[in-house]
C-alpha cells in the first residue's frame, strides 16, 4: 500500500517542489491550496508522470470552514494520511506600528494555529498506526527577532520539537524545516519592491531544501536550518546582540 501525504500551501514554491519529489517517489498526494485551478494543474503533471493518485483540496486555511474540511480529511480512518507536511504561509512587510491588526491575525492562524490544528486532527490516526511524520516548514526567521513573522515562526518550531520529543518513541515523527530566503512567489506576492536586495548566494535552492528536509523528516530530525549558508549562520545569532540583528531585519520582512 502506497503511502499519502497532505501538503497544504501545494500551489507553488516550496510546496510544489514537496509534491514533485514525493510524487517521484510514487507517494500519493493530497494537495490543498487556494487556487484549485493551479493544483488541478499541478495534480495532472504528476499523476501522468509518475502515476500516483492525487487529490485536490482549495481550502483558505484562515477560514475556519475550510480548515476544519482539511482537518477532517486528516482524521478520517478510511483516507489515511501518512505524511502531513504544513506549508503554507504569507507574511506581512508592513513595520509593527503600521500593519494591519487583521492581517497580523491571519498571518499568526496561518502560521501557527493552523499547524496545530491540523497535526491535532492527523496525530490519533499516525498514533494508532505506530506510523507518521509531520514537518511544519518554519524559517530561519524563527531563531532572530525578526518582526511578527519570525515570532509566529517560532510557534512551529517549539510546537514540532514539543510533538516529536513526546510521540517520536511512539512512531511519529515531526520537524521543523527552517529555510533561509527562497527563490519563489513568496516575496514576489508581496510586490517587488519587498524583494530583498541581496546577492544571489543568499538565495536558497527550492529543489535542495525540499530534498533536505525530506530527508531530515525521514530521520525524525525535530529541527533543520536549510541551507548550508544558513546553518553556518545560525551560530553567530547566538553571540550577536538583540539590538543589532533587529535593526537588521526592521520590518516584518519575512527570510522564506
Amino acid at each position: 500500500m502506497a503511502f499519502r501525504a497532505l501538503i497544504t500551501g501545494a500551489s507553488a514554491g516550496l510546496g510544489a517542489e514537496f509534491a514533485r519529489q514525493l510524487a517521484a517517489l510514487k507517494v500519493d498526494l493530497v494537495l490543498v491550496a487556494r487556487d484549485g485551478a493551479r493544483l488541478e494543474r499541478l495534480a495532472h503533471v504528476l499523476r501522468s508522470r509518475h502515476g500516483v493518485a492525487v487529490d485536490v483540496l482549495t481550502a483558505d486555511l484562515t477560514q475556519a470552514s475550510d480548515l476544519d474540511t482539511v482537518a477532517d480529511r486528516l482524521a478520517d480512518p478510511d483516507c489515511r494520511v501518512d505524511i502531513l507536511i504544513n506549508n503554507a504561509g504569507f507574511g506581512v512587510y508592513a513595520g509593527f506600528e503600521e500593519s494591519r491588526i487583521t492581517d497580523e491575525r491571519r498571518m499568526h492562524e496561518l502560521l501557527s494555529w493552523v499547524p496545530l490544528r491540523l497535526a491535532h486532527a492527523v496525530v490519533p490516526g499516525m498514533l494508532e498506526r505506530r506510523s507518521g511524520w509531520i514537518m511544519n516548514v518554519a524559517s530561519a526567521a524563527a531563531f532572530m527577532p525578526s518582526g511578527t513573522y519570525g515570532a509566529a515562526k517560532s510557534a512551529a518550531v517549539s510546537l514540532s520539537r514539543s510533538l516529536n520529543a513526546r510521540y517520536r518513541t511512539r512512531g511519529v515523527r515531526v520537524t521543523a524545516l527552517c529555510p533561509g530566503l527562497l527563490a519563489t512567489e513568496f516575496h514576489e506576492r508581496m510586490g517587488e519592491d519587498h524583494l530583498p536586495a541581496l546577492p544571489r548566494i543568499a538565495w536558497a535552492d527550492t529543489a535542495k531544501v525540499a530534498r533536505e528536509g525530506l530527508r531530515a523528516l525521514h530521520r525524525g530530525t525535530p529541527v533543520l536550518v536549510s541551507d548550508w549558508r544558513y546553518r553556518l549562520v545560525r551560530p553567530l545569532i547566538a553571540v550577536i546582540p538583540d539590538r543589532v540583528l533587529e535593526r537588521l531585519g526592521s520590518t516584518n520582512d519575512p527570510l522564506r
